[in-house]
């Protein structure tokens, strides 16, 4: 069976609501439960591709305390092997309160934790080597992670033949390094969603920043455009995907679900448009249930859902990268 390795963000996600309306000053509002769960990139990444029926190995960072336990609980039971998750005493786990509202965008409220711990040197080369893909979410979002010592690892998996996809998340107040322009080149897959891609660009039409993208050397290309789908490019194709228009309970892990659906793709030897349909099943079906992949379907659901609603496609022309 493939291996596949997912490093990056950590988190313990709490779900409150979805309430008709914040709390006013001084209010009590009563909600049914407070879900607790995984969260963060790789740890969604993980527990969805396990529900696809692949084999996930995880490496991050986590508190030794009680939400630290409460964490990896939940990443065991889904069947995600933990033994390289690191315990460190510097910093709590990362944790999210997560509050949800009817008919609006949800609110945040985070603290960082263990993730500014994660660095390079948490990823053991030997296990490295032996992984068929290796995917880091949260890139920009850890502070750990140098830009020249995460080049050095790309290297090392592209002499290896480690198939990398990298997805990112921007803090408020990211400011562009131009280090990026230097790492494209050697991630196999880059997955931004629109709003990131023009952050990096500069480009606000997702084509525009495709376009840039390419002309700093990146081969594999997907931009998510939320409701309205995705946009990808491999190489010298280019296709658009449409997107399943299912009632939205709560939008959190659909772009790591998306990420999911990708890697299967990857792992099962797919063509880039069937790769592209899949994570876009995967990446709507999040959004069914409160969480981060409660909603998540599995492999033979996707399969199923296909079948039964072809999803539209379009070949795009790509015309060749010019220089930003």
């Amino acid at each position: 069976m493939k291996r596949i390795g997912c490093g990056g963000i950590l988190v313990k996600d709490t779900f409150c609501g979805p309430f008709p309306a914040l709390p006013r000053p001084g209010e009590l509002v009563a909600v049914d439960t407070i879900k607790s769960k995984a969260g963060g990139c790789a740890a969604n990444v993980a527990i969805d591709l396990r529900k696809q029926g692949l084999c996930v190995d995880l490496v991050g960072c986590v508190g030794r305390d009680a939400p630290g336990e409460t964490l990896l609980k939940a990443l065991q039971t889904a069947g995600v092997n933990c033994d390289r998750v690191v315990h460190t005493p510097d910093y709590p786990t990362s944790e999210t309160v997560i509050l949800l509202v009817e008919g609006e965008d949800r609110r945040y409220i985070h603290t960082f934790g263990a993730n500014q711990a994660f660095s390079v040197y948490h990823v053991d080369g030997d296990w490295l080597a032996e992984l068929d893909v290796f995917y880091l979410g949260g890139l920009f979002a850890m502070p750990g992670i140098q830009l020249d010592e995460l080049l050095t690892l790309l290297h090392f998996c592209r002499e290896h033949e480690v198939v990398t996809v990298v997805d990112v998340v921007l803090p408020k107040g990211f400011v562009y390094a131009p280090e990026v322009q230097g790492l494209l080149p050697y991630i196999d897959w880059f997955l931004p969603n629109d709003v990131e891609a023009a952050v990096l660009t500069g480009r606000n039409d997702p084509w525009e920043a495709m376009q840039v993208l390419r002309s700093w050397g990146a081969k594999g290309v997907v931009i998510t455009l939320g409701e309205r789908g995705s946009l990808g490019v491999r190489e010298d194709e280019c296709w658009r995907c449409g997107s399943y228009p299912w009632p939205t309970v709560d939008p959190s892990g659909a772009g790591d679900a998306f990420a999911s659906g990708l890697i299967a793709g990857i792992v099962n030897g797919w063509d880039f448009p069937r790769s592209l349909v899949y994570a876009s099943a995967l990446g709507a079906s999040a959004t069914r249930a409160i969480g981060t992949t409660d909603g998540v379907l599995t492999a033979a659901e996707t399969e199923r859902l296909i079948d039964q609603q072809p999803l539209a496609m379009s070949p795009e022309h790509l015309a060749n990268p010019s220089p930003a």
